[in-house]
């Protein structure tokens, strides 16, 4: 996540005094955030700003539900229900996880990176939901009754499996990033492409302080072996959850992954999960999403078998290494062509990819890259358009956009050219030119 969160004007839903409201919670955060980075301010600076940024949501939650109302909103049930899981569950944990840690640097982090990415992935789509402009992400949510056993069951296979009392922070885990984390992902099939997927997502701290530890781990951080049993360990977590969903008993486990926090985010953006749950086990960290019965559309992810599982899990260790390669951030409505330069670019960069102006602006503001590859022939929001956004914004203005263009044409050249990129390529080159180009760009920037 940046150092700061910028506000854009597809934040806003056409409501002035909700819009109004937004950037005001985004002003609180952004405080709160430069409070962080300021170490001679003691614990109690964070704590007041903690304490402003609850009562104003709470006031603006409760201000939007009345407009919500007002309208006869048909989505209103189901927002008030994420407004309540966040005021009844999310807040209270990570207040409580402060005060016990006395305002530890992690549990701050915890806290700005959950309300962060909750307030964004809110903002962008619950919200203007209610103005018709998206469709709400958690209509498919189990009722409520159905949910809380489901997290009783969570709840209690974490005591009996590794002894741990967690607590709930979220029963709309929204894709938040709240730490160094594994993403594993499993997928159930009953017929040829029908299929269930489990999301676990571990806090590595979480993998060291339970697996670790029985393993007598002596290194400091998650390796081969260690990432093994844990993807044993969670396997069985898994069967015995859906020992307690009867509508699976004819589903059996069809592929494993392990993704990137960009993976993650691309596959749970546009899902309407069932069920979404963030916990605090005390020892990090633990979220377990379940998507409903799909078709399914391949993400690219190499699928883990008998025969790769070392070399993929190595793999997947190396590439998780944080700041270890630069990042990049392709922005392209074609999906073969997201795909494509996923592949060409991923062994040398961290790459996160993005299908529209809006998705980017989204990226930018959790996960800020080295260089922007932005398609300049997308629909509804042009390349023109998203550049003109980032170079609006003194937070994004200084991050380097090289073009990408199918287009030969000249007069198209002349105008991609006026906006004043880094650079232009050209999508009929051949994937080494791209490659050395883009080598190039950041062999100058180091010089």
């Amino acid at each position: 996540m940046g150092n700061q969160l910028v506000w854009q004007d597809r934040f806003n839903i056409g409501v002035d005094f909700i819009d109004q409201e937004h950037r005001k919670l985004f002003s609180i955060l952004n405080k709160l955030l430069d409070d962080k980075q300021q170490e001679q301010r003691g614990p109690w600076v964070c704590q007041e700003g903690i304490k402003y940024f609850k009562d104003h949501a709470m006031r603006h939650f409760a201000e939007e539900e009345g407009y919500m109302a007002s309208i006869s909103y048909t989505g209103y049930e189901t927002h008030r229900r994420v407004h309540d899981n966040f005021r009844r569950k999310t807040l209270p944990a990570l207040e409580r996880e402060l005060e016990v840690s006395n305002y530890s640097e992690e549990a701050i982090n915890h806290f700005l990176g959950v309300c962060s990415g909750w307030l964004i992935g809110h903002t962008l789509i619950e919200d203007r939901a209610i103005t018709g402009k998206t469709a709400s992400k958690w209509a498919g949510l189990m009722p409520e009754g159905e949910q809380a056993a489901m997290g009783s069951t969570i709840i209690q296979l974490l005591q009996d499996m590794f002894q741990l009392d967690a607590q709930v922070v979220s029963n709309c885990y929204g894709g938040e990033k709240f730490g160094k984390g594994i993403y594993y992902r499993l997928a159930y099939s009953a017929g040829k492409r029908e299929k269930w997927e489990f999301i676990l997502i571990f806090e590595e701290k979480l993998i060291l302080n339970t697996i670790g530890k029985i393993m007598d781990n002596k290194s400091e951080g998650v390796n081969v072996f260690l990432m093994n049993a844990t993807r044993y360990a969670a396997r069985q977590f898994a069967d015995r959850v859906r020992e307690h969903m009867p509508s699976m008993d004819s589903y059996e486990m069809k592929e494993e992954n392990l993704l990137s926090y960009g993976q993650f985010q691309r596959r749970f953006e546009d899902q309407q999960p069932q069920f979404s749950l963030l916990l605090d086990t005390g020892a990090g960290y633990f979220a377990f999403c379940v998507v409903a019965p799909q078709l399914y559309q391949g993400g690219g992810e190499i699928s883990i078998q008998a025969e790769n599982a070392m070399a993929e899990v190595g793999k997947y260790l190396e590439d998780n290494i944080e700041n270890q390669k630069k990042k990049i951030l392709v922005v392209d409505d074609s999906a073969l062509v997201r795909k494509a330069m996923q592949e060409l670019l991923s062994k040398d960069y961290e790459v996160a990819l993005a299908k529209s102006g809006m998705s980017a602006i989204r990226s930018l503001a959790l996960d800020r890259p080295d260089l922007i590859l932005l398609d300049y022939e997308m629909p509804v929001c042009d390349g023109s358009q998203v550049l003109e956004m980032i170079r609006s914004e003194e937070d994004f203005a200084d991050i380097p956009v090289i073009f990408l263009t199918g287009s030969v044409e000249k007069d198209r050249v002349k105008k991609v050219v006026a906006l004043k990129p880094e650079g232009y390529l050209l999508k009929t080159l051949p994937p080494v030119e791209i490659k050395k180009n883009i080598d190039s760009f950041f062999q100058g920037a180091q010089g």
